[in-house]
């Protein structure tokens, strides 16, 4: 089952979720100063990630036209009033956690990087699960964590999860027919230190020190697609 990897990525990041509110119970003062600690390594994440890229251009390009579409589109408003939805239907006792915010930084997260795309083709291409399993269990340990200080919210993160990498899965069939694999390698590389970006404004919100619409950005990894392959064919 080509899908398997990623059913299994999913469930970590649930049975991560529901683990940390369990060990959620610990002094505010601890709590703050581990949210601390989650936003500096997150950062220090991102920075790594950001390094991926051989053309520095190609990212600012991304996160500037991506950063005008988001905010054109109004994203991070969606999104949080997607968060607010599902914490309306939550039962009382939890609704009172950030919802929104737990959602979306896990979502982005766990969705962005190298490991999601490589590991989708591989399940789809070779049927080989290692590389998402690996992802499962490090996204498994990363939820408990945010579970812990962000609430609730972060077990939803598991949907889209699932859905962009099963649709990487399902496509990735026919990416090897119209995809060179330097072009795949070129957009991967890229997309991750664009994403990398993305990563460290979290650590950085988490920290307190800024308050970056971070889902605004996401149409950055589109426009990755785009400049990319412009620059490819030339």
């Amino acid at each position: 089952m080509i899908l398997f990897g990623t059913i299994v990525n999913a469930l970590l990041i649930i049975f991560g979720a529901f683990l940390g509110r369990i060990l959620h119970n610990i002094p505010e003062r601890m709590k703050e100063t581990v949210m601390y600690g989650i936003g500096l390594t997150v950062a220090v994440i991102g920075i790594q990630m950001t390094f991926e890229s051989s053309q520095i251009l190609i990212v600012i390009i991304s996160i500037v036209f991506g950063a005008v579409l988001g905010e054109w589109m109004n994203l991070d408003e969606k999104v949080n009033r997607l968060g607010g939805w599902i914490e309306s239907k939550m039962p009382s006792k939890v609704s009172g956690s950030d919802i929104a915010q737990g959602f979306v930084t896990a979502t982005l997260i766990f969705v962005v990087g190298s490991m999601a795309i490589i590991g989708a083709i591989d399940s789809g291409l070779r049927n080989d699960h290692d590389v998402l399993f690996m992802k499962g269990i490090i996204d498994g340990f990363t939820s408990v964590i945010l579970s812990s200080t962000l609430g609730i919210g972060v077990v939803f993160a598991a949907v889209p999860v699932f859905l962009y990498q099963s649709i990487i899965t399902l496509l990735s069939t026919q990416i090897s027919r119209f995809v060179p694999d330097e072009l795949l390698d070129f957009f991967i590389s890229e997309m991750t230190a664009t994403g990398g970006l993305m990563i460290l404004a979290i650590g950085l919100n988490l920290i307190g020190l800024t308050k970056i619409r971070v889902a605004n950005l996401i149409p950055g990894i589109l426009v990755v697609g785009i400049v990319v392959t412009i620059v490819y064919t030339l």
